[in-house]
């Protein structure tokens, strides 16, 4: 079985915190950490970029799941690994050549993932199969925290992992948007495993939820 990993999404933690709160997520067990950069353009908001990532890193030892929704994320590949980042993930939408930013991304020495939104078929991936190191299904539209997640993902998920199977490939699917320890199961269950979550860890008692979580995820390994 593949391992479940827990990457907790900094978006909806409280930044006057955020040193402490990163490091209650690594010590209740939680592998990844995601950082999600928005432009103000591919997404209607803005949120952080390099000095943030930077910064973080030396308050954690977890791994730097950075999530780019910006245009044209070739551009700021060598920025994003300089500045920390284990995995930079771009979406197939954003990339005149995904297939090429991928590449570029491993020339800087970190894993490449692959995401769409949720109006993108799946089958779009099917030419980058063997080129990321994970694939990233979002569940809510990208750009906003909160969101409720949309049940078609679901499908999308079991598909892909199809998809993989087919190919021979055991490739991590990541699954980020309105993901809640009460439903954290059913994304499990379509062949997720590596899971995004903001509000349900951030929100209330975090290292609670955090090893509610990593409870129901090793359950799946």
């Amino acid at each position: 079985m593949m391992k479940k990993i827990l990457s907790p999404s900094i978006l909806a933690a409280d930044f006057k915190e955020l040193g402490r709160q990163i490091q209650i997520t690594e010590e209740a067990g939680a592998q990844y950490l995601h950082f999600d950069v928005m432009d103000g353009r591919f997404v209607p908001s803005i949120s952080f970029g390099m000095p943030v990532l930077a910064s973080i890193r030396g308050a954690s030892r977890q791994i730097m799941d950075v999530h780019l929704m910006i245009e044209e994320p070739a551009r700021y590949v060598r920025e994003f690994a300089s500045s920390g980042a284990d995995i930079i993930t771009v979406h197939l939408e954003a990339c005149t050549d995904p297939g090429d930013t991928l590449d570029q991304i491993h020339a800087c020495g970190v894993k490449a993932g692959l995401t769409i939104k949720p109006g993108t078929p799946v089958e779009d991936l099917a030419p980058y199969l063997d080129k990321a190191d994970m694939f990233l299904i979002m569940s809510v539209e990208p750009g906003f925290g909160g969101q409720a997640f949309i049940p078609e993902s679901l499908e999308k998920i079991r598909k892909l992992r199809e998809m993989l199977d087919a190919a021979g490939l055991d490739t991590d699917i990541e699954v980020d948007g309105g993901i809640y320890q009460s439903n954290v199961a059913e994304v499990l269950d379509a062949g997720a495993s590596v899971i995004v979550s903001g509000s349900g860890v951030f929100k209330g008692d975090i290292r609670k939820n955090t090893e509610e979580f990593m409870e129901i995820l090793k359950k799946y390994e």
